[in-house]
């Protein structure tokens, strides 16, 4: 039997003081036709033994992933994780570990979360980052939270239609209930945020401007001319970045002027896993530290004076009154921030900015490749591992062609931008062969001609 602490008196007085009639409608953000209207369709309980038969059964009809050619990318990245990585993270003490509230024996722990910082603020440019958050786009709607509360007064945020279609709705989301107006900057033809627009768009009201870096086609943002504009009228700058692997080959987005960086880790050794889980990173420069979400460890030394690690800030409401919070994240993506932090250390530099070369190299070759068929055209611009590629057909229709040649060529953008009907987001990493690039070609030539 369930422990249902409220009554019905309580959850009245809660559904009042956020102005909602019924629970029911608390979930009106999802769409009626993915709510389920009907008690779950789940068989009678079975012997282990048939559950396991069964299992294997189901598991036997997936394809195998080595028989197909994916050129998919859109927030989530197909990069190659060394063995190292996922047996260190399978340590005992690692894996059993939990929120280090006690810093006596949660020294590895807290060591782990403030190795990850650092490397965070060295691959951002950034004085500070936390100790992790949910995912990218979660991050990105505490960012704007964060500048809100920094603003005061201001309740304006510009969000690029160029920016993950994700973290605008999660942005969205998280404000949804609060007196936030949220526009957006439209994106040039080029595929980048248009720096004209945005410039009519900013007044004294506007809190952030947030971008992607590189954005959601993979174009790189000129992150330098958009904080000019940005800093011109008070505001600041959030960049938010899908595929941090970028940051090994492009200036940072601290170098370049943003306030603000947020991202999506995954490129760093945590695998696809049909979507999850994510990790979310957060850096700001050393003014904003106090408004931080979450928690940051910091560097000690104990009575005997050797090093040691501790929770120097902690802003979540579990920490502190509800009412000083600064976000009701509950806690850090710790077994994903000691992941992220295995595979830098492990590459390094140098061997980072070796690995996203030889991304940029063979998205480059699979870009002009593709440039010299006919009745295709290539975005322009500078770009990282995506790029749109216009067909002289819907984009959707296509797709479903190559999935009879066993390759998925790339996402169609017609969901999450109507006008983009012929456009296909194509991505290539250093998991693409070049017999992959040129059998995509190769397809794509003989459904033009």
């Amino acid at each position: 039997m369930r422990y249902l602490p409220h009554t019905d008196n309580d959850i009245q007085q809660m559904l009042e003081t956020i102005s909602v009639d019924r629970i029911e409608d608390l979930f009106s953000g999802i769409p009626s036709s993915c709510r389920l209207s009907r008690p779950l369709d789940i068989a009678s309980a079975a012997a282990e033994s048939e559950l396991v038969v069964r299992l294997q059964e189901l598991s036997g009809r997936n394809a195998s992933v080595s028989d197909w050619d994916a050129f998919l990318g859109g927030g989530s990245y197909n990069h190659f994780i060394p063995a190292v990585v996922d047996h260190l993270v399978s340590r005992s003490e690692f894996y059993t570990a939990y929120t280090p509230y006690q810093p006596e024996i949660s020294q590895g722990t807290l060591q782990a979360i403030f190795e990850f910082q650092t490397l965070i603020c060295q691959l951002t440019g950034m004085d500070i980052a936390n100790a992790s958050m949910y995912d990218g786009a979660s991050a990105c709607a505490e960012a704007v939270l964060l500048a809100l509360r920094c603003a005061r007064k201001r309740n304006k945020v510009l969000l690029s239609s160029a920016l993950h279609p994700q973290y605008r709705e999660t942005v969205r989301t998280y404000c949804r209930y609060l007196q936030v107006e949220i526009e957006e900057i439209p994106y040039t033809e080029s595929f980048a945020t248009d720096l004209e627009t945005l410039k009519g768009q900013l007044d004294d009201q506007v809190a952030a401007v947030v971008a992607g870096y590189p954005n959601y086609f993979g174009r790189v943002e000129d992150v330098a001319a958009l904080a000019e504009v940005t800093h011109g009228q008070g505001a600041r700058l959030i960049t938010a970045v899908a595929e941090p692997l970028a940051l090994a080959l492009f200036k940072s987005p601290g170098e370049l002027g943003a306030d603000v960086v947020v991202g999506e880790g995954q490129s760093f050794g945590i695998p696809l896993s049909y979507g999850g889980p994510g990790i979310g990173f957060f850096a700001v420069k050393k003014q904003d530290m106090r408004a931080l979400p979450g928690r940051l460890v910091g560097e000690t030394v104990d009575q005997d004076g050797k090093r040691g690690y501790v929770l120097t800030l902690a802003t979540r409401e579990q920490h502190i009154r509800r009412e000083r919070a600064t976000s009701n994240i509950c806690s850090n993506q710790g077994m994903c921030t000691l992941i992220v932090g295995i595979y830098l250390a492990l590459h390094g530099k140098q061997g980072l900015r070796l690995l996203a070369e030889q991304n940029y190299a063979k998205a480059a070759y699979a870009r002009q490749r593709i440039a010299q068929l006919k009745g295709f055209q290539v975005m322009q611009g500078e770009s990282f591992n995506e790029f749109v590629v216009i067909c002289s057909e819907p984009a959707a229709d296509l797709r479903a062609r190559l999935e009879q040649a066993q390759i998925l060529a790339g996402i169609p953008l017609v969901s999450d931008y109507p006008e983009q009907q012929r456009s296909l987001l194509v991505c290539v990493t250093e998991q693409n062969s070049r017999e992959q690039i040129d059998r995509l070609v190769t397809e794509l030539a003989g459904g033009a001609a």
